[in-house]
């Protein structure tokens, strides 16, 4: 079996090849991919060359752990059957290349156990079930607050937002220092930091991947407040101990998403509790990945790209 995928030789050397492809084994699924998302998080890290030393990284890799398509091939044993509409968060399934992500590909081979099943209606948006996940698990579980105050109002800065009103909760504040995405708020407020003068924010959630966010924000909570890091970062994150004394600080690091994070959220998609839509800002045919990911990690009005892999042989 061979693939066309998106394959990264080294910082800013992107484009397309063909790889082949570990054959299934007996608990595999193989998946014709339609759609996957490229991450300005980790992605543009390994793409910029910046990302600091991550456990299976290297060169050359296939990028991607968002993708969504449609099984071609699965054992009964597995739960799947051809025709079945699939996220898959991603592939190690080449030969030359390293799948620490794996999932910008036209055809991939998983372990059935990490695809989910999801709505063919969903259409492109199927592949950002990771990212909505991602926002899920930072906010669900014990001893855990959703967020009065997101900063970044990117796509994981909006699925914040959204989830917070989706439990029930009173909408938080969202800052976003770029004014080209003010837009799209769905029952909530989106300020510039500077226009916003309040110091009580119980619980702050950052979606902007700013190293120097939390020495900025040490000022804006309560007394006990929390500040949770939802992005990524790839340099060292310090503050200065005094303001964080007097707060008496407490700080949350938020990792990756879970199998029952995709379950959960997938259910309240299904639900109608959360809304996907407006999130894809750009969609691009498979072929023009170079510029698909020049323009995602350097165009601000790009929320979300999506490559089309529909007809790409």
């Amino acid at each position: 079996m061979q693939t066309t995928a998106v394959i990264l030789k080294g910082p800013k050397d992107l484009g397309l090849d063909v790889l082949g492809v570990t054959p299934p084994a007996r608990n595999d699924i193989v998946v014709d991919v339609s759609h996957s998302g490229i991450s300005t998080g980790t992605e543009k890290l390994f793409w910029s060359g910046d990302m600091p030393p991550f456990p299976g990284m290297g060169y050359p890799l296939v990028p991607g752990y968002e993708a969504a398509g449609e099984v071609v091939e699965a054992a009964p044993s597995t739960g799947f059957k051809p025709g079945d509409r699939v996220f898959v968060p991603g592939a190690n399934c080449y030969d030359g290349a390293f799948g620490l992500f794996g999932g910008a590909a036209k055809l991939l081979v998983s372990d059935a156990d990490r695809a989910v099943r999801i709505d063919r209606a969903l259409g492109a948006e199927g592949a950002l079930l990771a990212l909505a996940a991602t926002a899920r698990h930072a906010m669900a579980g014990p001893h855990k607050s959703v967020p009065d105050l997101i900063v970044g109002h990117g796509v994981l800065g909006r699925l914040l937002a959204r989830l917070t009103i989706a439990a029930g909760a009173p909408a938080p504040v969202v800052w976003e220092t770029d004014i080209t995405r003010h837009g799209g708020a769905q029952g909530y407020s989106v300020l510039h930091p500077d226009d916003d003068t309040r110091t009580d924010y119980a619980s702050v959630y950052d979606a902007s991947g700013s190293d120097g966010i939390v020495g900025q924000l040490m000022g804006r909570i309560t007394k006990g407040g929390e500040i949770v890091l939802a992005g990524f970062y790839p340099a060292a994150i310090s503050f200065a101990f005094p303001p964080a004394f007097m707060k008496e600080a407490r700080i949350r690091v938020a990792a990756e998403w879970t199998r029952d994070d995709l379950m959960a959220t997938r259910g309240l998609i299904e639900a109608g509790a959360l809304d996907m839509s407006g999130l894809i800002t750009h969609t691009a045919a498979a072929a023009q990945a170079t510029d698909a990911y020049a323009t995602a990690f350097s165009d601000a009005s790009c929320l979300k790209m999506i490559l089309d892999w529909k007809g790409h042989a």
